[in-house]
Parts: C-alpha cells; structure tokens; sequence
C-alpha cells in the first residue's frame, strides 16, 4: 500500500488554537435583538441590575443608549451556556461576566455556580468574540480544555 497522498486533517482544536492543542470542549453562539433590550430596560428599571454585574453595567451606561453593548453582553453569557450544554437557569446570570481589555478584547470571567459548571466540563479557558449594530447583537463563544496528553 501506498501513503495516503492527501494531508493530514486538521483537529478542531488545532484549528480552534493556531495548533497550540488546546481541547474544544462547546461552541455557543447567540443573538439579542437591540430593540427588545431598550424595551426591557426601560419597562423593567430593574432588569440591568439584576442581570448585570456592576462592571458591566458601568461599560454599558457609558454610552447615550447602552442597549447595544448590553445585548452583546446578554447573548454572551446565553452563548456560555449554550457551550457547556446548558441553558438559561443553569446557574445567576452575575455569574457569566464580559470583561473588556484596555486593547478592547472582550473576555469572559466566571464567578460563582458558573465555575464549577465549567470546571465540571473540562474548560480551562474562553474564546469571546462580539459585534452588534443597532439592531442585533451576537456573541460566539469557544470553551476549551487543557491540552489533549498523548
């Protein structure tokens, strides 16, 4: 038999991590309609706080209308569950924070039940990517593991 002339595929990991080995343990993705955020928080005024850390609403109401950043945040932390198989009520919405780099990254800390869901699974780290206009917002995000030991 002859060598398969065709390269070798790529694991997800090694495509999720530049190669670095990392384990791709859930891919979450969520939408929010920027629409029905202003709703709620102007019907509901105390809806950020019970579903915002104080960081995050301190990022958002910088701005004239923080619905937009807002429903970034909301679809991330549905988009963290969503990548450990979980949904809403798995654990307090204060427990899936969005942090934002100096440099602008955005990036995922868990605090709370959240913490030992993702440790349960395997995650040793987030990948977090956000856009929003001003009509939708979407959070992708990739749970990964330590690397595989061979």
């Amino acid at each position: 038999m002859s060598a398969d002339p065709r390269p070798a595929p790529v694991g997800a990991a090694d495509a999720a991590a530049g190669g670095a080995g990392e384990v791709v343990i859930g891919v979450g993705v969520d939408l929010c309609d920027v629409g029905r955020m202003r709703a709620t928080l102007a019907r509901t005024p105390g809806f950020a706080a019970r579903v915002f850390t104080p960081g995050e609403r301190e990022y958002c109401d910088r701005r004239r209308d923080p619905s937009e950043r807002y429903a970034a945040r909301f679809a991330t932390k549905e988009a963290v569950l969503k990548a450990m198989g979980l949904g809403l009520g798995a654990c307090g919405f204060h427990d899936i924070e969005v942090r934002r780099a100096s440099t602008g990254e955005p990036s995922v800390a868990l605090h709370g039940r959240a913490v030992a869901l993702a440790a349960d699974r395997g995650v040793a780290a987030w990948h977090l990517t956000l856009s929003h206009t001003h009509t939708l917002a979407i959070a992708q995000v990739v749970a990964v593991g330590a690397p595989a030991r061979r």
